[in-house]
């Protein structure tokens, strides 16, 4: 009965959310291509046709691997889609790299997407919050709001859950795609932001792939690299060699000492050195 409930309460949530997508006469959605993301793309193209323009920032934080799903997941749905290119990287605020960084991003895509969303006559630019967003430290958010951005999801109550399942009912590649994040968000906080600090983590953690490993992080502290990998694949890194290459992997692109964090992947792990409230 219970399970009759959860799927009760879930095509409740579902249905809120095409009825709140049928209200508008259009809609610009940020679509980066992942898990929250790509679900509401999916939607808004169902809901509304071709007046659901999903677009794609374009920046060096961003990591090939979803610039490549972002694409696939477009012309395999049939999702109409553009890419512009966001310049958060010129902005000295962002390089800096304090607790607002993500504000600076968020400020620089939302510019960018409300004056397309004008150009266009698109009637709302949304996100992929969603429900679980809530309680998390966001200081996207907070541009979010001054530019008028809704969150469609996170208005009819799904959860990152309800996501996952709805995605895979929808055929979705993304369904059960690891958490993701901007390359930026692996540099410490008042630790300088730079292209080639990103370029080289993002081949730092394509080299982890490489080995096998789903859910990671590698966390850039200047000539020491932080390995986090989810709890239940670290055991294989202290197999078959696997630590050993990632060592020499992570050391040819410049990392003098390689580390491995215990706790394992966590979410937002950087937080954790600071007092910190939603935002």
């Amino acid at each position: 009965m219970e399970t009759i409930a959860a799927g009760a309460e879930l095509r409740e949530r579902e249905a809120r959310l095409f009825d709140r997508l049928r209200d508008l006469p259009s809609l610009l959605v940020a679509y980066s291509g992942g898990v929250d993301s790509a679900y509401l793309a999916w939607a808004a193209t169902r809901v509304l046709g071709d007046r659901a323009l999903c677009v794609t920032a374009d920046s060096p934080s961003y990591p090939e691997r979803h610039r490549t799903m972002a694409l696939t997941i477009a012309r395999n749905f049939g999702l109409h889609h553009e890419i512009v290119r966001t310049e958060e990287i010129d902005r000295p605020e962002y390089r800096a790299n304090e607790p607002d960084r993500c504000y600076h991003c968020k400020d620089e895509l939302y510019t960018k997407l409300a004056a397309l969303a004008e150009a266009r006559s698109m009637a709302a630019v949304a996100d992929g919050s969603n429900a679980d967003d809530r309680g998390d430290y966001r200081p996207g958010r907070r541009a979010a709001r001054e530019f008028g951005v809704i969150s469609p999801l996170d208005e009819a109550e799904l959860t990152k859950g309800d996501i996952r399942t709805l995605s895979r009912e929808a055929g979705l590649p993304t369904w059960d795609e690891p958490a993701s994040a901007c390359l930026s968000s692996r540099i410490p906080y008042f630790s300088e932001v730079s292209e080639e600090k990103l370029r080289v983590i993002e081949r730092a953690e394509d080299a982890l792939r490489d080995l096998g490993f789903r859910v990671l992080r590698v966390r850039h502290h200047g000539e020491l690299a932080r390995i986090e990998i989810a709890r239940e694949e670290l055991p294989r890194l202290f197999e078959d060699g696997r630590a050993d290459r990632a060592e020499a992997a992570l050391r040819v692109l410049g990392f003098r000492y390689v580390t491995v964090d215990l706790r394992g992947y966590r979410l937002g792990s950087l937080n954790e050195g600071l007092k910190l409230r939603p935002v």
